[in-house]
């Protein structure tokens, strides 16, 4: 029976445990990186680790999230992540240099290598051929410290691609597809691996369009092979020693396979508020729009912005639209200003914004009220563009510039307009941006830690007897930014948790911290696929610093389970789903013998307020149920160095 190429990859960072579905192995990791958002809290437990130099092959800080500099709040991190950087041995991008998941495409991904990064869309990397995960900031804090990750392997869908994309249908289309038929909880447990003859009609940064959205599925990661495509990239970015072939063999088994025919994937968008809420531009309508947002992670490339300033070359964005575009890196600026490309926008009436994430993450570009805004980002849900009532669709940077012209949502196909290929362009790297931290003693670089940073909240190991009273009940597919609200009012505050705590679940229930600190010691309860979407893992360090022991949940995101287990707080999951129905805010709840139920499959739960018992899964693997016992894996791996 052949090989998945991910297994392949996985095989060969092996470390311990074997590599078959749901057994926990660890593995070696080769690179990591950070970005600010999440960055200051990984530096924090990297210096609580008390490391000497990073164990990685390469470990990158980016600055790309927190770059709105309104208060010395972000400036402060900024030079605290710099300070840690350089004491570790970990490179630095400065602010301006561009988004990290880009970056990190043109710059240092490598064929075959793993990537773990303190961000949910790392799988970016998977475009290069890579095993590139998302993860919680300690998890990356770890991996830096000790050069390994530990997971439960996950199982492989294999997406079958044949055909080619028709003119106006792109990558983004075919992720949405994708997202249509397994939705933003049908990747859980998985990776997601491409193959296929289509597969050679998709650039590099084709590929890694997809495998970024990959993170909406909620699949571990997404990857494609390595062939001829991936060299011709590498060599354009200078790289062309970093190319390494790959691909699963033949007859690789995988567990799930889905066929797609490229030649019959039409424009798509996805409607608000969901990913996956995916329908053609067609039956949508023409409607009305009133911002358009070309950038993020997602489609920030030089093919995409070069298909966006040959759309606009000669026309004038409409009236009536704000047109925004925030190009992925300073490299891909400077080409588009050598070649041309940046004054057919001007001209055109795009505002050019800095190179970095903006808004994606609510971080400036807000829409007016009940705006409709089309975005080539990677989410919509509600109020993350930084404006509650506006309505966010996911669309193609082609179908973004088209539909800025005409005022409409558009499909470009039933346009005059005539669309080129546009292929990637040999482009000098931007090499002053990248500081290089000296080969010296950490001892001799001193730690800036501006007045706002605060250290991280960590919690106590696990008592026999646990009682809390529920204080949020919420429903399916809640967000992390429904839990801890990320944008240009908050973001600022990501190294301040106490502060930060105070706007919790905000969104959903205001009086949640009030109601946690009256209470003192916390339950939640959760629909299905609780904790989706960004890695932050203030959406755990919050709820712990406000008292939160466990969430019963109908399922888990896996990060977001992970980053609650890492700090303490045990994530349980209703045997019987209908119990969901029968428990309120104010409700009482018990666990006994806490220690022994955790290492058992299912876990008991008393409601003191009605007197009814439900049952809770666990499946927790040793080291989690050794980590939530010890309060957590930064107190584990304290204790474990003591011995």
């Amino acid at each position: 029976m052949g090989k998945t190429l991910a297994y392949k990859i996985l095989a060969n960072h092996l470390i311990s445990g074997e590599l078959s579905p749901g057994n926990e192995i660890t593995i070696k990791i080769d690179q990591t990186l950070t970005q600010d958002s999440t960055g200051t809290m990984v530096y924090l437990q990297l210096e609580a680790l008390d490391t000497e130099k990073v164990k990685t092959e390469l470990s990158v800080a980016y600055i790309d999230h927190n770059t709105l500099q309104t208060g010395f709040e972000n400036a402060d991190d900024h030079a605290f992540i710099e300070s840690v950087a350089k004491r570790h041995g970990v490179l630095f991008s400065k602010p301006g240099n561009g988004i990290c998941h880009q970056l990190h495409l043109e710059n240092y991904g490598i064929p075959g290598k793993t990537l773990l990064g303190s961000d949910s869309h790392t799988p970016t990397g998977g475009g290069l051929g890579m095993i590139a995960i998302g993860a919680g900031g300690l998890d990356v804090a770890v991996a830096m410290a000790k050069g390994t990750y530990s997971l439960s392997v996950p199982k492989v869908i294999g997406i079958k691609l044949t055909g080619k994309l028709p003119l106006w249908s792109s990558a983004k289309d075919v992720i949405l597809h994708v997202l249509k038929i397994l939705t933003v909880k049908g990747g859980v447990g998985n990776i997601v691996e491409y193959f296929g003859d289509g597969v050679k009609t998709l650039s590099v940064t084709d590929r890694a369009t997809i495998t970024n959205m990959g993170a909406e599925l909620g699949a571990t990661t997404s990857v494609f092979p390595s062939d001829e495509n991936t060299r011709e990239y590498l060599r354009l970015q200078g790289r062309e020693h970093d190319f390494v072939a790959l691909a699963a063999d033949e007859d690789a088994v995988y567990g799930k396979l889905i066929e797609i025919n490229l030649s019959e994937i039409k424009p798509l968008a996805a409607m608000p508020h969901s990913p996956d809420n995916v329908d053609s531009i067609a039956n949508i309508g023409p409607i009305k729009i009133d911002q358009v947002a070309i950038g993020s992670c997602t489609n920030s490339s030089y093919t995409d912005l070069m298909k966006v300033a040959a759309i606009l070359k000669g026309r004038k964005v409409h009236p009536e639209v704000s047109l925004v575009i925030s190009p992925g890196s300073s490299r891909i600026m400077a080409q588009m200003a050598e070649n041309g490309a940046l004054a057919d926008l001007i001209r055109a009436g795009a505002r050019i914004i800095e190179n970095a994430c903006g808004p994606c993450i609510g971080m400036g570009q807000s829409p007016k009220s009940g705006a409709v805004s089309l975005r080539t980002f990677n989410r919509n849900f509600k109020g993350r563009s930084g404006t509650n009532d506006a309505s966010v669709y996911l669309v193609s940077p082609e179908t973004a510039a088209v539909s800025a012209i005409y005022g409409v949502l558009t499909d470009g196909s039933t346009t005059d307009i005539d669309l080129p290929h546009i292929d990637i362009a040999e482009a000098a790297p931007i090499a002053s941006f990248i500081v290089n931290p000296p080969a010296a003693p950490k001892a001799d670089t001193a730690v800036e830690m501006g007045p706002n940073i605060k250290p991280f909240p960590r919690n106590t190991a696990l008592p026999d007897k646990i009682t809390a009273q529920v204080t949020l009940k919420a429903g399916d597919n809640v967000t992390t930014d429904d839990i801890m609200p990320s944008d240009s009012r908050l973001l600022p505050y990501r190294s301040n948790v106490p502060h930060l705590s105070n706007y919790c679940f905000e969104k959903i229930d205001n009086a949640f911290a009030s109601r946690c600190r009256e209470a003192g010691s916390c339950a939640i309860i959760g629909g299905d696929n609780y904790g989706q979407g960004s890695s932050r893992e203030h959406a755990a360090l919050a709820p712990l610093h406000l008292g939160v022991k466990f969430i019963i949940a109908k399922s888990f995101a896996r990060i977001h389970r992970s980053n609650l287990i890492n700090s303490g707080i045990m994530p349980l999951v209703f045997e019987n789903a209908d119990d969901y129905n029968d428990l309120a805010l104010g409700h009482k709840l018990t666990i006994e013998n806490a220690h022994v139920q955790i290492k058992t499959p299912v876990i008991t739960i008393k409601n003191e307020t009605t007197g009814k018992t439900y049952r809770a899964i666990t499946n927790f693997s040793d080291l989690e149920i050794t980590m939530i016992e010890k309060g957590g894996k930064i107190n584990y791996i304290k204790d474990a160095a003591e011995v």
